[in-house]
């Protein structure tokens, strides 16, 4: 079930959340709405879910026109971050709530909740109440009860956000695993670069309330659209005029095509890492990563002359043009999605 918005814009007082956004979901999807706190991916989803209205454009689900349908018509299903349990009733009770005020028949509902609490692996604790389940469990609870209504759409608004970094990691790959087993389209936000990159099969990054780009984990990582993106999904270094990852950054013994020279002023081994600062005269340090096993690094000291060249791609930092009448405007075959507002030339075997 596809999702659909255009033209989407939402305010707070004189505070703009969302501000003309257009954006497709795939149906049968699990796409990811990432970007910092506050860039508009919390409304953005609230408003697919009937919870915020829009101030302007339109949200179709499932080729139906939503935009003014309440939340309980839309076929959705949600979860919160901290998620609130009924905590009188058991994990079997929350999961069925849903079924039971549809007045679903009872073997029918009771199935449903047999067939979701083994698809959470909460089989066992059926019986128990939500405040014997840990925080990771619980939220298996929610998706399980978020589920059995059997929704078109499933929204999670940083469903792991409250949960520690190990049992983060655990719930991500299980969630990525229980999607590949029920197929329904799902959208979740998150601030979490590593969690967006391992779990979706598409990324939506969301900034300032417009949409900055949107593509699979690679394209997103290996060819952002604009700086704003670079920096966002992980460190960045200045080398030759443009912004680089420091573990796209190859060392050199000698000068070559397209390599500038530099000396090295630090060299440290962290874990299985070598983080090398290198100074280029007249440009500044240059932050390179590699493996502490990597003969071009090994063996380097203080002072030592080497030669830097970018081996992936290369955003240039530009400001954004502004078109005739002093907004942005689009470039010609700028990809879908990618907000104009903060466009910057991809270099580096990149189409620019």
């Amino acid at each position: 079930m596809s999702i659909q918005v255009r033209g989407l814009t939402k305010r707070f007082g004189s505070f703009v959340a969302l501000d003309d956004v257009d954006l497709t979901v795939r149906s049968g999807t699990l796409t990811a709405l990432l970007g910092p706190s506050g860039g508009g991916k919390t409304t953005l989803l609230r408003v697919v879910a009937g919870l915020e209205q829009a101030d302007a454009g339109t949200v179709v689900i499932d080729d139906r026109d939503a935009t003014r349908v309440p939340a309980r018509r839309r076929d959705v299903g949600f979860v919160f971050q901290h998620y609130a349990p009924f905590g009188h009733l058991s994990v079997a009770r929350n999961v069925a709530f849903g079924l039971e005020i549809r007045k679903r028949p009872k073997a029918e509902i009771a199935a449903r909740v047999d067939e979701l609490l083994h698809l959470v692996h909460l089989e066992a604790f059926a019986d128990r109440l939500p405040s014997e389940l840990s925080g990771g469990q619980r939220q298996r609870m929610a998706l399980a009860r978020a589920l059995a209504v059997e929704p078109k759409v499933l929204l999670l608004d940083e469903p792991f956000g409250a949960l520690d970094a190990t049992v983060r990691k655990e719930l991500r790959q299980w969630l990525r695993r229980l999607h590949d087993e029920v197929h329904v389209t799902t959208v979740f936000v998150t601030h979490d670069q590593a969690e967006a990159l391992e779990v979706a099969d598409e990324i939506v990054v969301v900034n300032g309330g417009r949409v900055e780009q949107v593509g699979t984990p690679d394209e997103i990582y290996d060819r952002p659209a604009n700086e704003f993106v670079m920096r966002f999904l992980g460190p960045t270094t200045a080398l030759g005029g443009g912004l680089v990852r420091p573990h796209d950054v190859e060392v050199l013994g000698s000068a070559e095509p397209g390599a500038v020279e530099a000396e090295v002023g630090s060299l440290r081994r962290v874990g299985f890492e070598a983080r090398l600062v290198a100074h280029v005269p007249g440009s500044g340090d240059v932050d390179v990563l590699g493996s502490r096993s990597d003969p071009a690094l090994r063996d380097l000291r203080p002072g030592d002359r080497v030669w830097l060249r970018a081996v992936g791609p290369v955003v240039d930092p530009s400001p954004p043009v502004p078109d005739a009448e002093g907004s942005e405007a689009a470039a010609p075959g700028e990809p879908v999605g990618v907000a104009a507002s903060s466009r910057a030339p991809v270099r580096g075997g990149v189409p620019a």
